[in-house]
């Protein structure tokens, strides 16, 4: 009797075939769009998903600065970061941060709160591209429109 053998592929950083993806994050909600794109960029989304290796998606956010936030969030919620100076402590909030020069580094740190905190989780944030306004140089890699709330 012949026995049949089956072997589990576990696919590498270059086996991994890459995508481009374009996200607008006009009046979503900021918890919900990140934790879907964090999916996407660990490749979670895709059969030959590995553990250990960057097999993710690129993604490119744009309109960051228009999200929502459910509550009082964004009034309430605290973002905590320190010189490294004695009484160095500095907080802020995310109404703060979108008023700002920078809104985009509030979906920033939300997505990246959802990575792993290690190697693999630097290396996939590095696909990450966000942007405040509707405008980004990445149409020469034609990303596709992902609709966010259609994910897991």
């Amino acid at each position: 009797m012949d026995t049949i053998s089956y072997k589990t592929k576990s696919a590498s950083k270059e086996t991994a075939t890459k995508k481009w993806y374009l996200v607008d994050a006009t009046d979503l909600i900021l918890g919900r769009l990140s934790a879907n794109v964090a999916y996407v960029l660990r490749g979670k989304h895709k059969p030959d998903f590995t553990p250990h290796a960057d097999t993710g998606d690129y993604v490119v956010v744009i309109n960051a600065d228009k999200v929502k936030m459910t509550g009082n969030k964004l009034t309430d919620k605290r973002y905590l970061s320190h010189t490294t100076y004695p009484g160095g402590q500095r907080v802020t909030n995310p109404q703060r941060i979108l008023e700002g020069t920078n809104p985009e580094r509030v979906v920033e740190k939300a997505i990246r709160g959802m990575l792993p905190k290690n190697r693999l989780g630097r290396a996939v944030y590095g696909n990450l591209h966000v942007y405040a306004s509707s405008t980004h140089p990445h149409e020469a890699q034609q990303p596709e429109k992902l609709d966010i709330t259609t994910i897991k």
